[in-house]
């Protein structure tokens, strides 16, 4: 598949199928480059969608605890950890949580937000300039609206692999 900007295109195989995201440096260049990190690293690679709320977003990323691939995976901690880098800088923007959004989870520090992630079922305007969005779907969004609901997730869905666009030779 040709992608407009494949350096920047996150392509997630997902459970459920795949999901296509357009990350944008211009407006989260910090996050869009460690996203690449980890996904260039394998580290998101079998990570679950820990916290799925009908309605509002997935939630997944802790690569930490998450992993279902890894000895550590913990179902009861998946959504408590990061990767083993430091956190980024809040790259707080004017893009609007809305349908698709793809913006990174964090704790109460504005500074806190590591390796976890969320993409919006639907309009969020109360995270907006709150929370880094770092991209959009613009494929597979039907894929996303399937993944299983729950805080925690019961068997939850996963990202099979997370591969940057420039990077996958078929």
């Amino acid at each position: 598949m040709a992608y407009a900007d494949p350096e920047n295109t996150l392509v997630i195989e997902t459970s459920k199928g795949k999901v296509v995201i357009a990350m944008k440096p211009d407006v989260a260049p910090g996050h869009v480059d460690h996203i690449k990190k980890l996904a260039r690293e394998g580290a998101y690679d079998g990570v679950v969608f820990h916290r799925v709320i009908e309605g509002f977003m997935a939630q997944t990323g802790d690569v930490k605890f998450g992993n279902s691939n890894l000895p550590e995976f913990n179902p009861s901690r998946a959504g408590t950890g990061g990767s083993k880098y430091p956190n980024i800088k809040a790259e707080f923007n004017a893009e609007p949580h809305k349908r698709g959004t793809a913006s990174m989870a964090r704790a109460q520090d504005p500074n806190s937000a590591n390796s976890q992630f969320f993409i919006c079922f639907a309009d969020a305007p109360f995270l907006n300039r709150q929370y880094t969005v770092w991209g959009e779907v613009i494929e597979g969004m039907e894929n996303v609206d399937q993944i299983k609901r729950g805080e925690p997730v019961t068997d939850p869905d996963k990202m099979v692999s997370v591969k940057v666009a420039a990077d996958i030779t078929e």
